[in-house]
């Protein structure tokens, strides 16, 4: 399952205030021409101009492993490789995007601006090449998608690393877990890949908050979201198998279509801002271990403010991949993998360790349990957090809600403006005077539903 809430919108240069602006609750704004790239909060938030001149991911390559990558769209014109179509029911091969999930991470990780003229959207790591692996359409019977996803993700990343990808993205995930995806994981870091995925969208206390898988997985860097105001989201899932978070609220990115701006949020968005933070801190440092480049993503994290060393809302903290090739510190042993989890699940899968479930773990199908922490978490599920050193306050959302229609496909919720329809963002972006004073644009859903 993937997950993003998408709205789109034309792309390039919109107006605010344009005649027929529909929105509730605020009055027409000064008319302003504002770029994607002025959109793309959290590149500002990142100082990622300063980032690109140590490191623009160039020499790195970044799996996507979702619904396809359109190597056609002009903002990835050159950074699609070959990659494998673990989807031959459906038309077309990895190339061919069935749902735009797959084609929007790439966009977010690897983004060149170069559509519109050079007013595109940029990606994090706009020197990463991608590598795309297409996994089943969710058109097939749950209990049949969930195999075949497992079996698909798991030859993916095998695929992926032994294709050379140093970093695996998996911005989708299903309920449970197999042997199969655990020992792909273990294959992966063995021979040293990074697998960051999803941890879901769930999160809300209706939806019930369910572990998925990979994020889960031992082995996997489970990623959640935070929004503007730096807290977890609320549709962001929590628990033990959070090992980090990124911005994942109101993110601006072509559509996958190549005409339209779309807005989404989401713990997908977020998975693919830390994909392409490692793949940033590895372009620089190409000769270190998977295991080195994590460590060093943990010991510069935005760590949470409570004292923890961890909580179950952001992990360990939020990516600062700017302050990891600043300072990057000691990256430590190459062959010592940072997270605890795997070596938990290893041990509880050896003879002489306890039943996990005779102890109230929660097991996976497979054996294995879920990703444990290494300090107390707290299970609030909205705990504040301070992303030190950016610069970046909370933004004031001061506007009303657009007016929308809400339609689904295959369990993911779409939602299309028109030009007229679409308020400018208006953040005020840390040193910038061309974005006026104002309202950022609210009334979106809070939930991704079933996809990240």
């Amino acid at each position: 399952m993937s997950a993003s809430t998408m709205r789109s919108s034309s792309l390039g240069r919109l107006v605010s205030g344009a005649a027929g602006l529909l929105l509730v609750g605020i009055a027409a704004t000064p008319a302003h021409a504002e770029t994607i790239r002025e959109r793309q909060w959290h590149l500002t938030a990142m100082k990622a101009e300063q980032m690109w001149q140590s490191s623009t991911g160039k020499g790195v390559t970044v799996a996507v492993i979702d619904s396809g990558v359109d190597d056609d769209l002009p903002d990835l014109k050159g950074q699609v490789l070959p990659g494998l179509d673990g989807a031959p029911e459906s038309p077309g091969d990895e190339h061919t995007d069935y749902d735009g999930h797959g084609t929007s991470m790439a966009v977010l990780i690897a983004g060149t601006g170069e559509a519109d003229g050079g007013n595109g959207t940029y990606g994090l790591a706009p020197g990463v090449r991608i590598l795309p692996v297409r996994t089943p359409d969710r058109g097939l019977d749950g209990a049949r998608y969930t195999e075949e996803f497992s079996e698909t993700v798991s030859r993916g990343i095998r695929y992926a690393t032994d294709a050379g990808a140093q970093v695996i993205n998996v911005s989708m995930g299903v309920s449970r877990g197999s042997k199969q995806l655990t020992a792909a994981v273990k294959y992966a870091l063995d021979n040293g890949s990074l697998v960051f995925a999803a941890v879901g969208n769930s999160g809300e206390k209706s939806k019930g908050n369910p572990v998925e898988y990979p994020g889960a997985t031992p082995g996997v860097v489970g990623v959640g979201a935070v929004g503007k105001n730096l807290r977890k989201t609320a549709e962001s899932e929590y628990g033990p198998q959070v090992d980090m978070a990124a911005p994942g609220e109101e993110m601006y990115h072509v559509c996958p279509n190549g005409n339209d701006l779309c807005r989404s949020h989401g713990t997908s968005d977020s998975t693919a801002l830390a994909s392409a933070s490692a793949a940033l801190i590895w372009s620089k440092h190409p000769t270190w271990t998977n295991n080195q480049v994590l460590r060093v993503m943990l010991n510069t994290i935005g760590a949470p403010t409570d004292g923890a060393k961890r909580n179950d809302s952001i992990g360990y903290g939020i990516v600062r991949p700017r302050v990891a090739l600043q300072n990057p510190g000691d990256p430590g042993p190459a062959d010592v993998y940072p997270l605890p989890d795997l070596a938990a699940a290893e041990a509880s899968a050896s003879p002489s360790a306890s039943d996990p479930a005779k102890d109230g773990g929660a097991v996976a199908e497979g054996g294995s349990t879920a990703a444990t922490a290494s300090a107390p978490a707290s299970k609030d599920s909205g705990n504040t957090v301070l992303w030190i050193g950016l610069g970046l306050g909370a933004a004031l959302l001061l506007g009303g809600s657009a007016v929308a229609a809400v339609m689904r496909r295959r369990g993911r919720e779409a939602v299309s403006l028109s030009a007229a329809e679409m308020p400018a963002s208006q953040m005020p972006y840390p040193g910038s005077t061309s974005v006026p004073p104002g309202s950022a644009p609210q009334g979106y859903p809070t939930n991704g539903g079933e996809h990240r």
